[in-house]
């Protein structure tokens, strides 16, 4: 299973379907008939909620949706942190709704980086039913009759409604295709460094929707803008507002601030352990190849890399083949090797990477930062989804 979702990623990121191997080839035209299936029923679900067949739940507060058009690696759970954290910070009491694939490893980690914050969390594919579920339980504030929107206007922390569990905003992880769900603000994701692949539907391509779905974007955020140039920045930023032209763009990145060992969890490393070091990246993420920029980027002598697919749950023969590739690099090189994983590879099983001892195995603790581009800044993003949640829940005189 794990060679077909490489296979299948392959063809979905190829420049061009001619140029692939006989053996991707072959299996193009079983791809494109699925393909073509899926956009019939894509359309026809689409149509039917339009119309109002399939029914679309309205909270009754604001609805903030981060997603994206693609599979993995757009930087929309870092940026449900940065969003849920800012409205903490502001006193706005967060329910985080997750649908909790892949082990729930996206979970894991928001828990653990917001602990201690009033940012709640609600699991379930369902996420109108677990929304309504906290409702009942803790309340909610409503955004028609309360000043919180004015909270959000304030650069100094509130403490309206920091002691109180009742919801303020919902932020939806992962949700551009969960219609069922009315959302007040879209934000969509793109990945600067693979963008939206061959441009073709899933499973021939990563697309989950056409590029047309970008008209229903409120925000489009570039992620991973450090590892693009400035002219494909510009490029990715023409592409979208040819879609929609008004939309407002911004630029993202993952900032490294240190390492954790997995025996000794509650400690931080400094970063600079990297530098001149033998690694080895191990992840199961939707883009590998940014994470693997970040490691060289700071100045391992070597790296080397073990690719999975996204939200894969590592096992005892995964664990001996890393044993395995670790031996050869330590041979070769004559040094021992390190190796690091990504917070979501850490949270979706903390105990099995403590197998590789005694190879020393870290994990990369990053924060998503706006990147300072082309009119882009914290304080004008932020000023962004104000500006649009005041227009969209204006106070009640």
């Amino acid at each position: 299973m794990e060679k077909l979702r490489r296979l299948v990623t392959e063809i979905a990121y190829a420049h061009s379907l001619a140029k692939l191997p006989p053996l991707q080839r072959s299996v193009v035209p079983f791809l494109s008939a699925a393909s073509s299936t899926y956009k019939l029923v894509l359309s026809l679900r689409y149509y039917l909620y339009e119309v109002g067949f399939f029914q679309r739940h309205r909270l009754p507060l604001p609805v903030i949706s981060v997603g994206n058009l693609t599979w993995g690696g757009n930087g929309k759970t870092p940026m449900v942190e940065f969003i849920a954290l800012w409205l903490a910070d502001c006193g706005i009491s967060p329910l985080i709704l997750s649908r909790g694939y892949g082990g729930g490893d996206e979970v894991n980690m928001l828990r653990r980086h917001l602990s201690g914050t009033t940012v709640q969390f609600g699991v379930g594919a369902n996420r109108a039913a677990v929304a309504s579920h906290f409702i009942q339980k803790y309340g909610y504030i409503n955004g028609y009759q309360s000043s919180w929107c004015e909270e959000l206007c304030l650069s100094r922390k509130k403490e309206s409604y920091r002691d109180s569990k009742k919801v303020g905003v919902a932020v939806l992880d992962d949700a551009m295709q969960h219609w069922s769900l009315w959302r007040d603000l879209e934000i969509v994701m793109v990945n600067g460094l693979t963008l939206w692949g061959n441009l073709q539907l899933m499973p021939l391509g990563p697309l989950r929707e056409p590029l047309t779905a970008l008209r229903r974007a409120d925000v489009v955020v570039v992620h991973h803008a450090d590892l693009v140039s400035e002219d494909s920045l510009e490029d990715i930023k023409s592409i979208v507002q040819k879609v929609k032209e008004s939309v407002p763009v911004f630029f993202t990145r993952m900032d490294p601030s240190y390492l954790i060992d997995v025996r000794t969890i509650n400690s931080k490393v400094p970063l600079r352990v990297v530098h001149k070091a033998l690694a080895l990246c191990v992840s199961a993420i939707g883009s590998a190849d940014s994470f693997v920029k970040q490691v060289q980027k700071m100045g391992a002598v070597y790296v080397d890399r073990v690719d999975f697919s996204d939200h894969h749950i590592f096992d005892a023969e995964d664990i001996q083949m890393i044993r395995a590739r670790l031996g050869e690099l330590e041979i070769r090189f004559g040094l021992k090797p390190i190796v690091i994983v990504t917070e979501k590879d850490y949270d979706r099983d903390p105990e099995i990477l403590k197998r590789l001892d005694p190879f020393k195995v870290f994990v990369l603790c990053s924060k998503l930062k706006v990147v300072p581009y082309c009119n882009s800044s914290e304080e004008s993003f932020k000023k962004c989804l104000r500006d649009q949640l005041k227009l969209k829940f204006p106070v009640a005189n």
